[in-house]
């Protein structure tokens, strides 16, 4: 969900400023009137709003509250389960992890315990897996079935009802003379009835037909007056005597639901709840029965109007009938409708609301039931945080204010944030201030802290001191290095606010930055630098607007493209090959751009675009371009590699060689080679299936393709050769592949020398690479394997200075200080990366470290933690059980 909370200030700028024909003019080579340094243009285009508000659950120690989580899902009742995974899934999406996210629902949905629990679970999974409906195509034109979160037989998932005065002995004997009939008048015409079997529907008629009052006495009773027809009185009849209800209309079904309400006519009553229940075929149905069913009390019916509310994701959102009916109902309804997952279910529509207008009344509503929904502390403060965000969006902000305070009073310091806002707002910015430094003394700083209590400060010099401790405590904030960068950029520091912002765009491919560079090269008339830089951020996100959503990203690319130059087709290969040989992940995006409006051969395009996304970690667009590159296939067997592509990113990987073999028996093709052995290596577990990995890779290079999918073959084939052994093999595939200038390819022959013992050589190999490469993190950190140690930390520190999302470094040197035995220098290493980033292997190194010196609590929260990221990881576990059995 991409939410997001502009500051107040940032929504008073004016339309006019945003118009891109005020500083850009349409006709060629005519640039804007205004000077690009004077303080006017600056101020118009250099604008950083205030970081957002998230509207997610952010505990301050997220380690401690995992392992709670763990270490309760051990030992608690089933039923518990699912409300324990749902706060995991909390918890992973304040992390932004979207893969733990999604394993957490399955995991409530399989672990439920009630129909309301799967189908809630059920639905949500479908809605997060919206857009994916191809994958289940392509699953299935492989023969193998995906449709698990279709709809549920409800009526089937709920016991019958049992009726107590069936039970022997329950009637009382006819009376002497009293016929053994009797009949109903329903205005003019008589129903004639079995009275015991009558008296059985339920104890009002027992008491009516053999109890003490006249109508016990009587051959004709008079129902006219009960909103029942003869129609339907005659189907009553019938069901006293066969306990079966025929198929039968509608209107008809309801006025008998509604008569056996009346009359407390158990079986009768779950009859037509589950008849009525079948007779749902669209949401229409739905929200016509759903109203009887909650007046009714007939759970089968609203848990089955609600599943098809559900099934329909976001759409029936879109429906205000829909939303009245979700959004008006108590408790005792909530409960018909959904029995004890009802925290669940707004959870789910509190989500889809905000997704669709976090600022909409209609989020308000949904989260409001939420807020009822709650049974604990955990849930009040996911609920009210969330409520918070968007009354304050609404600019409720004394209702904004009252709840954020009741999220913080049930321990979620994050809301805080909501308060200092607000209190900025109303002019109380010292007492904002102050709130924020009370929660750094009183809790483990984070990053955030500082960075909200910079909005605060007094002067420059304390907000850049806050700032930059931001930076050092969670280097994964935008907005320090997006403020710094500003502000250098206003002083005309030119180079160092580039560098400031590629900071962080060297690791983090955040559009926000993207777009203030983008503003930085229009100030600078690089229209070349920003044209890349907007074409970059249209292939991630197509529908993306700027200037806080004011103005499409389109009209910008449209209007600086008539400010710089038309290539060639052949100019726009060379630029590609150029900035894919230099790593420029970035750069080529933006050529790949230019090429899809030009180019006829698309699939091939949208293919090399989805591989670089990949790469810059943008598994949701890359999965996009693939799609456009099936959809755009110039051929079957082309097409029939894209698939395959598909269902292998997608982790079917059985599935995805299928398709490249088919692709092959098609055409013998380098792309469907490179997929069967790319597949193969992957999949396969028989250490000997390296020669066919190889034949199939040489069988590539063997077919027509461009050189820089066949320098990424040689790269594979020189690392198949390198796991076999073959080093003089590798050697050449690798020096073949930088000869076609594949970079990447300095990395593998820097192994063959080491593997040679040649360290001196793969030192040498791994710097030619750290100078071409544009993005060398990665280098940096494969040169360390290969010099002193002294060397080794260096190079190291660069890449944390560089990509601090990379754990390996901060594992290196929390080893070594172990080493010299810095136990709490060595456990602190680790902790400052596990702050900001949540890896496994970092919380299983310090549980290890934690176990080591005694502190048995602390490897055990860690080891819990870290199992709720792979609970089967065998390591975890046998690092947990040693723990367990020191545990007092």
């Amino acid at each position: 969900m991409r939410t997001f909370f502009p500051s107040e200030s940032c929504k008073e700028t004016h339309l006019n400023a945003l118009n891109p024909q005020s500083w850009l003019q349409v006709e060629r080579g005519k640039l804007s009137k205004v000077s690009p340094h004077s303080p006017s243009s600056l101020e118009t285009l250099i604008k950083v709003p205030d970081p957002p508000i998230l509207p997610f659950f952010k505990p301050v120690d997220y380690v401690e509250v995992l392992a709670q989580i763990h270490k309760e899902l051990e030992s608690c009742p089933p039923h518990e389960r699912t409300n324990l995974y749902l706060l995991q899934f909390q918890v992973f999406k304040g992390l932004g992890d979207i893969k733990l996210m999604r394993r957490s629902l399955r995991l409530a949905w399989l672990k439920a315990s009630t129909v309301h629990e799967r189908l809630v679970f059920g639905a949500w999974l479908k809605y997060e897996k919206r857009g994916e409906e191809l994958i289940s195509d392509l699953l299935s034109s492989c023969g193998k079935c995906s449709k698990e979160f279709g709809l549920i037989d409800i009526g089937c998932e709920f016991p019958p009802v049992v009726n107590s005065s069936l039970v022997d002995g329950a009637v009382v004997d006819q009376k002497n003379n009293i016929s053994g009939t009797v009949s109903f008048k329903i205005g003019d015409e008589k129903i004639t009835c079995d009275r015991q079997k009558m008296a059985t529907l339920s104890p009002p008629f027992r008491s009516m037909l053999n109890g003490c009052f006249l109508e016990s006495v009587s051959e004709d009773i008079d129902l006219s007056k009960n909103d029942i027809s003869s129609a339907g009185m005659k189907v009553i009849s019938e069901f006293s005597s066969t306990g079966i209800l025929p198929d039968l209309p509608t209107d008809l079904l309801l006025e008998i639901m509604v008569f056996s309400s009346k009359f407390c006519c158990e079986n009768l009553k779950d009859s037509c709840d589950r008849k009525l229940a079948k007779c749902i075929s669209s949401r229409n149905d739905a929200v016509e029965l759903m109203e009887y069913a909650l007046e009714e009390n007939c759970p089968v019916l609203a848990a089955s109007c609600l599943q098809i509310f559900l099934q329909e994701l976001p759409d029936s959102l879109n429906d205000e009938r829909v939303v009245d009916l979700l959004t008006s109902v108590n408790s005792l309804r909530r409960s018909i409708m959904v029995g004890s997952a009802s925290f669940s279910l707004y959870c789910l529509l509190s989500q889809v609301a905000m997704d669709l207008d976090a600022g909409s009344d209609k989020s308000a509503r949904f989260l409001e039931q939420l807020v009822d929904s709650t049974e604990n502390s955990r849930q009040k403060m996911v609920a009210y945080h969330m409520l918070g965000c968007v009354k304050l969006a609404k600019k409720e902000y004394d209702e904004a204010e009252r709840v954020f305070e009741v999220a913080l009073s049930e321990g979620h310091v994050y809301s805080v944030i909501g308060l200092t806002r607000i209190g900025q707002i109303k002019g109380e910015k010292l007492e904002s201030y102050n709130k924020l430094s009370s929660v750094i003394s009183n809790y483990t700083p984070l990053g955030w802290m500082y960075q909200e209590r910079s909005l605060y400060c007094e002067n420059n010099e304390k907000r850049c001191e806050d700032l930059e401790k931001a930076t050092e405590l969670d280097p994964t904030l935008t907005y320090p290095y997006m403020y710094r960068a500003a502000s250098l950029m206003k002083k005309q520091n030119v180079q160092d606010s580039l560098a400031e912002i590629n900071k962080i765009l060297g690791f983090k491919l955040a559009v926000e930055c993207l777009e203030l560079r983008f503003c930085f090269y229009l100030v600078l008339e690089d229209y070349q630098s920003a044209i890349c830089d907007v074409q970059a951020i249209l292939t991630i996100s197509p529908d993306y607007r700027m200037f806080e959503g004011r103005v499409p990203a389109t009209q910008f690319q449209t209007l600086v493209r008539e400010h710089v130059p038309n290539w060639t087709t052949a100019d726009y290969w060379l630029q590609l090959y150029d900035r894919w040989s230099a790593v420029d992940d970035i750069g080529s995006l933006s050529v790949i751009y230019q090429m899809l409006d030009s180019e006829t051969a698309k699939g091939v395009l949208y293919f090399r675009q989805s591989l670089l996304l990949l790469r810059l970690n943008c598994p949701e667009a890359a999965m996009r371009s693939l799609q456009l590159a099936r959809q755009h296939a110039s051929s079957e067997h082309e097409r029939l590699v894209y698939e395959g592509w598909i269902l292998y990113d997608t982790g079917h990987c059985d599935e995805g060689l299928k398709k490249a073999e088919e692709s092959i028996s098609l055409n013998r093709s380098f792309e469907a080679f490179f997929l069967k052995a790319y597949a193969l290596a992957d999949s396969s577990q028989d250490p000997t299936c390296s020669s066919t990995v190889v034949a199939l890779l040489q069988d590539a290079l063997k077919c027509p393709s461009d050189r820089l999918r066949k320098g990424q073959a040689l790269n594979n084939l020189g690392s198949v050769y390198v796991d076999s052994g073959k080093l003089d093999l590798a050697a050449d595939c690798y020096i073949n592949a930088l000869k076609i200038r594949h970079t990447r390819a300095h990395q593998g022959l820097a192994r063959v020398h080491y593997l040679k013992n040649d360290k001196a050589a793969a030192y040498e190999e791994m710097t030619k690479l750290i100078e071409k490469a544009r993005n060398n993190a990665s280098a940096y950190e494969k040169r360390s394997e290969y010099c002193e140690r002294e060397q080794t930390k260096i190079d190291l520190e660069m890449v944390t200075r560089l990509d601090p999302l990379r754990v390996y470094p901060y594992r290196y040197r929390a080893a070594v200080l172990m080493d010299n035995h810095k136990e709490k220098e060595a456990i602190a290493e680790l902790s400052r990366a596990i702050a900001f980033k949540a890896d496994l292997h970092l919380l299983h190194l310090r549980a290890a470290f934690h176990e080591h010196i005694g502190d048995v609590s602390g490897a055990m929260r860690d080891c819990r933690a870290a199992l709720s990221f792979d609970p089967n990881h065998q390591e975890m576990l046998e690092l947990r059980s040693r723990v367990n059995s020191q545990e007092p």
